[in-house]
């Protein structure tokens, strides 16, 4: 089986979130804000090209007929529509971004005005910190349990398996499928990030996954 791991195409707040979405104080409440990023935030116009050439990509990487998840956010839904048109869905919340809680959208220094016993975790061990309120969970212990139960949940649908996600849950992604430590993979994207509609595909051989093969857009 090929799983391949695409990240959604470019967003809205992909391109301007320092403008526009982390404003001091933040105008919304908690609520909020992560209803905003989950069902409102949708693709740039840069992101509608990234979704023209995933469909190619995509494609010939994993052929016509794949098995398609995605997460329930809006921006991985609008790629999976646009990259794969005409595809069945299996949405899931395993494939989801990672819950920021009471802090989505707040700066860091609003952050640390309101929560001063988040700075540490926040700035050196961004891995194990947990977002204070209802729902925050930290990449190492949330976003791991979550990416796991996604890969011990696969089934040989198909030959070809997608997953629309995001950014930080591609990282527990890769650290289940690679049997990497996730602190390796923080270290190595704070150089580079997975760039929006980057696509990376693994093979199952004896119950184990092996990257063969990458892509990444030209827009």
């Amino acid at each position: 089986m090929l799983l391949t791991i695409v990240r959604h195409a470019e967003s809205v707040e992909n391109a301007t979130k320092h403008t526009s979405f982390y404003q001091d104080p933040r105008p919304w409440n908690s609520r909020a804000a992560h209803a905003l990023s989950r069902d409102l935030v949708g693709l740039t116009p840069r992101g509608f090209r990234q979704c023209q050439w995933l469909r190619t990509a995509l494609e010939i990487l994993v052929g016509r007929d794949p098995y398609v998840y995605s997460s329930p956010y809006r921006r991985a839904l609008d790629t999976v529509e646009l990259a794969l048109p005409g595809r069945p869905v299996d949405v899931t919340a395993l494939l989801c971004e990672q819950h920021y809680g009471d802090a989505t959208y707040m700066t860091k220094a609003e952050l640390f005005a309101t929560w001063p016993a988040c700075e540490v975790d926040r700035q050196t061990r961004k891995h194990l910190w947990t977002p204070p309120g209802e729902g925050g969970e930290s990449l190492a212990v949330g976003v791991m349990r979550r990416a796991a139960a996604f890969v011990d949940d696969l089934e040989e649908r198909a030959p070809a398996v997608v997953a629309m996600t995001h950014h930080t849950a591609i990282l527990a992604l890769r650290s289940v499928l690679e049997r990497r430590p996730v602190t390796e993979l923080v270290d190595e994207v704070r150089a580079r990030k997975t760039p929006n509609a980057g696509v990376l595909v693994y093979e199952r051989r004896g119950g184990l996954f092996h990257q063969v093969d990458a892509a990444e857009p030209d827009c």
